[in-house]
């Protein structure tokens, strides 16, 4: 299983979804609240080009948005 990182804030709903998501599939991630975390702002910026959450990293892909089926291609579910 690939690494899952999530670029997120706390009050983003798609964000909350997108960790729902992913909970209910038992994929295993680190929430990173860029809300709270310039540095991490900026690595989500250099790593998707957007400002917008949810950025995900999984493995390496870079998936911006709740993209249902992206994450699902990204984590062969």
């Amino acid at each position: 299983m690939p690494e899952v990182k999530i670029y997120s804030t706390p009050t983003c709903p798609w964000c909350i979804r997108t960790k729902q998501f992913l909970k209910d599939h038992n994929i295993a991630f680190t929430d990173i609240d860029v809300s709270d975390d310039e540095k991490a702002a900026e690595e989500m910026v250099d790593k998707s080009g957007q400002m917008g959450v949810p950025v995900l990293d999984i493995g390496g892909k870079i998936i911006v948005g709740f993209d249902e089926e992206e994450i699902k291609q990204a984590l062969a579910l």
